[in-house]
């Protein structure tokens, strides 16, 4: 049963662990949220899809977030705990570091099931449904409204654009149209125009009036007319094909699935090297989570003797080259080139041996570890290289 101890290292952990996870979330998110912005502007009828896009983006930014968070929460927790001299208190009490990080990494172990189920079955939904719905506001009918100023692709090939356009959006002025077919390119000039959609809105008419109309013949000639009034009634708004089945990309498949191989009766097969350097990618990410306070736990307590920034910068390194190891691993595993195990764990198991080394080293003297005296003695060959250049600058 938790003590009052761990019941009062909880409760300082979690609201800590709560802003830092929404923090980190917003920030990400909020980073995506102008990149489909910037993808989605030309084409105003999607932008209603955003904001499933964002939704769907959540348990992929998740992942990334809660190692982040739950290491800065633990860090700023433990800091804390120095600060206020409460960790003296504990340790003149006579209890252990080993007793201070258990409820710590109980957490870590929660979290590890829960980021396991976001990595194995969270994901791979969402991120297909990302691709879907991607995939449906790229696609989407035109509206059969035009702004003025701008270029609308209308479907059927045609690019549509107008100086001066009225509130409704269908009254145009000095209109150019553009237009592929068969590889031959059409030009649409018109001094007034009108956008008629029908009544169920497959079909729009376009009357222009007082313009001419270009068109390239074989043979590299090209015809030219001259019109009073025109008319096209065309299907600018097509059905676009149905998105394909889920399965396509081994980043689709649950943990069960990609055990299995892929989905059954999947007409594109991914290759056995995709599928375990993905597996592995996962399952060593997921584990990565209860070696997080044997790193956090030796730096918070560190930060009293004044290594907070330095302790901060060399865990974000340490973190940022376990990551990257990781992804370099995993695509080299899938690529064939190594062995999924050799490129996914080799790094894991050196992240992993380099926590542990830190933390025990931290048992016997708390606040004394390897980066601690990795920095002491980067700061004193500083300082020794600058006291000798103020002797040597005197005159």
């Amino acid at each position: 049963m938790p003590t009052i101890l761990d019941r009062y290292l909880l409760r300082q952990l979690l609201p800590a662990f709560a802003l830092c996870l929404g923090t980190v979330l917003i920030a990400l998110l909020l980073e995506r949220l102008l990149r489909l912005f910037d993808i989605l502007a030309e084409n105003a009828h999607a932008l209603p899809a955003v904001f499933r896009l964002v939704l769907n983006l959540v348990p992929h930014y998740l992942g990334l977030a809660l190692p982040a968070a739950f290491f800065v929460a633990l860090f700023v927790v433990v800091s804390k705990l120095g600060d206020e001299n409460e960790l003296d208190a504990y340790l003149a009490g006579g209890q252990s570091i080993a007793r201070l990080t258990r409820p710590f990494l109980i957490v870590a172990l929660v979290l590890a099931v829960l980021s396991g189920w976001v990595f194995g079955w969270l994901q791979p939904y969402a991120r297909y449904q990302y691709r879907a719905v991607m995939y449906s506001a790229l696609n989407a009918g035109w509206d059969a409204r035009l702004q003025p100023g701008t270029f609308a692709s209308a479907g059927s090939g045609y690019t549509l654009t107008a100086d001066e356009v009225d509130k409704s959006g269908r009254r145009l002025q000095r209109v150019f149209i553009r237009r592929e077919v068969d590889g031959r390119e059409e030009l649409t000039i018109g001094e007034t125009g009108a956008l008629t959609p029908s009544d169920d809105g497959r079909r729009l008419k376009l009357s222009l009036d007082n313009g001419e109309h270009f068109r390239d013949k074989p043979g590299g000639s090209l015809l030219a007319v001259r019109y009073r009034t025109m008319e096209s009634n065309t299907a600018f708004t097509p059905d676009a094909p149905p998105f394909r089945a889920r399965g396509g990309n081994e980043r689709e498949l649950t943990f069960l699935e990609l055990g299995a191989g892929g989905l059954p009766g999947q007409t594109t097969p991914i290759s056995a090297a995709k599928l375990t350097g993905e597996m592995n990618g996962r399952l060593a990410r997921t584990l990565s989570l209860p070696l997080l306070p044997l790193l956090a736990i030796p730096l918070g307590m560190s930060a009293k003797r004044g290594k907070r920034t330095a302790s901060l910068i060399v865990a974000a390194v340490l973190m940022l080259l376990f990551h990257n190891s990781l992804q370099l691993g995993e695509s080299l595993a899938e690529s064939g080139k190594v062995n999924a195990y050799a490129g996914v764990w080799l790094p894991w198991l050196v992240f992993a041996a380099l926590c542990v080394w830190i933390y025990s080293q931290s048992l016997s003297r708390p606040g004394d570890n390897p980066v601690t005296r990795a920095v002491s003695a980067v700061e004193d060959a500083v300082a020794a290289i600058v006291s000798r250049f103020k002797r040597t600058a005197k005159p």
